[in-house]
């Protein structure tokens, strides 16, 4: 309608005009400020229905408006999302494009990297391999120098072990020249029974013939810490023997003049006496207690020696030469600077002296297992010890080294472990007496390591020569000297105690797992050969009365056993003849081990019989 038209026409001049600008509530009509307005404006839209279509104009007019309001901003929107859009596109590509500048960029430096390295590695392998060359051309001049090197060494080995072997020759013959000088030199002090006879001083011989002895003795002591005997060293130990010789047989010829001469003096003093008298003079032969030497029989003369008797020392120095000669069999191992060697002789000392040190009380069972471990070393089977293992076999003088090391231990453990705890004597001495009976030089071993640690074990009392230091002469008697320094009385009787009580239990006992037909290889005959012999001789103070306690406890019920009313003879013989002699000598200070073993014997005495030892082991104990 061309009314309508133009009321368009009017809104939008209107709002082309200032007034259009201005902010309005179109519906101010129906809100009104107050009740006579709104009525009366509602009278006029009732009133005007041109003021109605006006306004529905208007609100058409401000629906449209707002429709494209609101189709413009949502085309802005959609422009600007596709602007962003648009960026991000670019931006994704301009990051890939700074990616592959970046990967561009590292592929350069890398193949620049791997140039340069490539480079340092050709320049690096041709220096190594100049290197190499030089290496070459040295190690040929050092080959050549270690060739003559190592035939040089050989050469000096070979002539090391000529000298050894001559110098080891050398020295036996220094003991067997020894041996000898000592055997004429006792001959001469056996000629002490015709000195009434002589005309001449025995003194000068027997003077000379210390000295003589103290020569060789000097001779062998230099040459065995200098290294081995010279040729002058033996042709002056000759001298000294032919010497004693010529000593001995001038001596000897002196005897038999005296003799001669007491003989035809005898002669005519008993013609001369037949002819005065007739009859018989004197009493009876006077009955003398008797003391068995090597058994259960024979006598003992009434003055009691302080020597021991020769076959005895001969036995002694035997075994001391013994084992002399077994310290040089293995002197290269123990000497040697090699590396190699040491370790090995460590790893043979430990597995020869830790089984023994694991010996105590422990059960049968386990004991056995120690014994086996030792028996295999010494058989050249190989051990476990510290996690290796170990073999004699690993050097030409590992038995040698072995079997003096675990005798050595064996003692040491009656020195100390038996000294401390008198029980464990018997689990000890019966490996002993098992490896002993397996091994004989082991047991010789033995013997010679427990005589010269305790010469009583002998029996011997060491006597004290013209020249010798006093500190020398101590060692000797068995003292521990220390920076001049000797060991408190006590405890030197500890250590021979524990040394007794291991000899008395090895004597009488056997592995029980071993051959019982074949003969003990140190057994109770010896035991009654050193009773017999320590009461054929004068007493110690202190000494001899704790040694006899000890040996009997230990071994007095074995010894009753095997010789029976013998025994019980020897025992009135201590009780009625040895105990005056021993208390004579024994201070109040001293009468301690006297009064024990008195005690001890007379209780045996009374019970007639002597008690088992603490500590024995029983069937039982090999059942455990």
């Amino acid at each position: 309608m061309p009314s309508e038209g133009r009321c368009w026409e009017t809104l939008q001049a209107l709002r082309n005009s200032s007034k259009g600008r201005l902010c309005y509530h179109r519906d101010w009509l129906l809100r009104g400020e107050s009740k006579q307005e709104s009525q009366h404006t509602e009278s006029m839209a009732l009133q005007s229905s041109r003021g109605i279509r006006v306004e529905g104009c208007i609100r058409m007019y401000e629906l449209v408006h707002r429709m494209k309001g609101t189709e413009g901003l949502r085309q802005w929107q959609e422009e600007q999302e596709r602007k962003v859009r648009a960026l991000s596109e670019m931006a994704s590509e301009q990051l890939k494009r700074f990616d592959e500048l970046k990967e561009l960029k590292q592929h350069k430096e890398f193949q620049d990297l791997r140039e340069v390295i490539e480079k340092s590695t050709r320049e690096a392998l041709g220096h190594q391999e100049k290197l190499k060359a030089e290496h070459r051309h040295r190690a040929k001049i050092l080959n050549l120098k270690l060739r003559e090197a190592e035939q040089q060494r050989l050469k000096q080995a070979e002539q090391e072990r000529l000298r050894r072997e001559e110098g080891q020759v050398r020295l036996r013959s220094l003991y067997t020249l020894q041996e000898e000088v000592l055997q004429l030199n006792q001959q001469l002090d056996t000629s002490e029974q015709h000195k009434d006879l002589l005309k001449v001083d025995l003194a000068a011989f027997r003077t000379r013939g210390n000295q003589l002895c103290s020569l060789v003795s000097g001779i062998i002591r230099t040459t065995s810490e200098s290294g081995y005997p010279t040729a002058e060293n033996q042709a002056e130990a000759e001298r000294a023997l032919q010497e004693m010789r010529d000593l001995l047989r001038n001596l000897g010829q002196e005897i038999t003049r005296a003799c001669e001469d007491k003989k035809r003096q005898d002669e005519e003093e008993a013609q001369a006496k037949l002819q005065a008298s007739q009859t018989h003079q004197g009493p009876g032969p006077h009955t003398q207690s008797q003391v068995p030497t090597q058994g259960p029989g024979g006598t003992r003369n009434e003055d009691l020696q302080v020597k021991v008797q020769d076959s005895t020392m001969q036995w002694y120095q035997q075994l001391q030469d013994a084992s002399a000669q077994c310290v040089l069999a293995f002197e290269g191992l123990t000497s040697s600077k090699d590396s190699q060697a040491k370790k090995i002789k460590m790893d043979l000392q430990k597995a020869a002296t830790i089984p023994v040190s694991q010996i105590s009380t422990i059960a049968g069972s386990k004991l056995k297992e120690v014994f086996d471990k030792i028996h295999s070393l010494l058989s050249g089977k190989p051990v476990q010890s510290g996690g290796r293992s170990v073999s004699v076999t690993l050097n030409p003088q590992g038995l040698d080294f072995v079997q003096y090391k675990l005798a050595e231990k064996f003692v040491k453990q009656g020195e100390e472990e038996v000294a401390s705890h008198h029980e464990a004597a018997f689990p000890i001495a019966v490996v002993a007496s098992g490896i002993w009976a397996l091994h004989p030089r082991v047991g010789d071993l033995i013997l010679a390591h427990l005589h010269k640690k305790c010469p009583y074990s002998v029996p011997f009392y060491p006597a004290f020569k013209e020249g010798m230091a006093l500190e020398d002469y101590q060692r000797m008697l068995g003292y521990q000297v220390k920076d001049s320094k000797v060991e408190q009385q006590d405890n030197f009787l500890k250590r021979m105690s524990g040394m007794i009580r291991l000899y008395a239990a090895i004597i009488q006992l056997r592995w029980p797992y071993g051959n019982q037909q074949e003969i003990h290889p140190h057994g109770l005959n010896h035991g009654w050969r050193w009773l017999a012999q320590i009461l054929n001789m004068e007493p110690l103070s202190d000494v001899t009365a704790t040694l006899l306690f000890d040996f009997l406890e230990v071994c007095g019920n074995a010894l009753m056993k095997q010789y029976q009313v013998q025994f019980w003879k020897m025992i009135l013989l201590i009780k009625e003849d040895y105990f005056p002699r021993i208390e004579a000598i024994t201070s109040s200070g001293q009468m301690g081990s006297f009064i024990r073993l008195k005690q001890f014997l007379e209780k045996c005495l009374q019970r007639k019989e002597i008690p088992v030892p603490k500590g024995f082991l029983t069937s039982s104990f090999w059942r455990s």
